[in-house]
């Protein structure tokens, strides 16, 4: 059962950081993890990405992943939401996207740079195929 609540609300500090983070990625796709504390989100953890076409896809390094979650778990937090950009199109999840999500407890954040730099970020949750789109409040 899916309890988490109808509105998140993603603090603006985050909300530049990933901002920036995908602003400065050079038409890439970025990605990374986003830890909280008492289930407010407190900090983001870029993880590089090596897919092959970095431009229209996202793979988190390993290492660096398993690196960020020993980093949250060290700090006393936990997974909240797993993030990447789509440069070119909206922030709405791919028929990839879908297929990888592999943490059905935490936070979909995409973020979309295909509106001129106007950062349009969404939330869902991906759990076996299912998709549902939750209110982020920033």
């Amino acid at each position: 059962m899916n309890t988490s609540p109808v509105t998140v609300e993603i603090p603006r500090f985050l909300v530049n950081q990933l901002l920036h983070h995908a602003q400065s990625a050079d038409g890439k796709e970025i990605c990374g993890l986003i830890s909280s504390k008492e289930g407010q989100p407190v900090r983001v953890y870029p993880v590089r990405n090596i897919a092959s076409i970095p431009q229209c896809r996202y793979q988190m390094d390993p290492a660096e992943q398993i690196d960020a979650l020993r980093r949250i778990r060290e700090k006393g937090e936990e997974l909240f939401a797993i993030y990447h950009s789509h440069p070119a199109s909206p922030a709405r999840p791919s028929a990839i996207d879908i297929a990888e999500a592999g943490y059905p407890e935490a936070l979909y954040l995409i973020i979309s740079l295909s509106t001129k730099g106007v950062l349009e970020m969404r939330g869902y949750r991906i759990n076996a195929n299912n998709v549902s789109e939750i209110t982020l409040a920033i």
